[in-house]
């Protein structure tokens, strides 16, 4: 169980790392070689981050919740989307024997990698603590909907062995945790 633990721990850690980048898009071209004189240099296409304005359209368009404000400090817009924070509390069905039990921790660790893999949770952990809420992971989705029904897939949350309780949150795009 403390192995299981620490591996969820670790992979937390990993998500957190990367989950906080800047969405970013390519130039969309193949080097091409300049010739100048004798001297042949290769040119790469560097990514342009997109403006505020171009990731607020796009999030838009997909359906997201978003706002903008100015930061009086720096004069920054400041891109805010909706996501979606679901608890993981401890359900009702617990009494799986240590077989089972590890069968579905297993499941649910898969399907957990399935969600951050498919781009549509961006943190995902369970709490340091005992307690009733167990864990914690963050949707990326436009609708509460969709990350109920996201959640409600989890082997553990079928069998009853967790519950969700879900919140709508507000994160600023491109910001990384500290």
């Amino acid at each position: 169980m403390k192995t299981t633990k620490n591996l969820i721990l670790i992979l937390f850690c990993f998500m957190a790392l990367i989950a906080c980048k800047q969405d970013k898009k390519a130039i969309p071209m193949e080097p091409i070689e300049k010739v100048t004189d004798t001297i042949v240099e290769e040119i790469i296409p560097i990514e342009v981050e997109k403006t505020t304005k171009e990731l607020k359209e796009e999030l838009t368009a997909k359906g997201y919740q978003v706002f903008d404000y100015v930061d009086t400090k720096t004069q920054d817009t400041v891109l805010m989307q909706q996501y979606f924070m679901a608890f993981l509390k401890s359900g009702p069905i617990r009494n799986q024997n240590e077989e089972e039990a590890a069968e579905l921790q297993e499941a649910h660790l898969a399907h957990l990698g399935r969600m951050y893999e498919a781009g549509f949770a961006d943190l995902i952990g369970p709490f340091g603590d005992d307690g009733d809420i167990r864990g914690i992971t963050v949707y990326n989705v436009p609708t509460l909907k969709m990350a109920d029904s996201l959640a409600h897939l989890d082997p553990m949350v079928k069998a009853g062995r967790l519950e969700i309780e879900i919140h709508p949150w507000w994160v600023a795009k491109g910001y990384s945790l500290r």
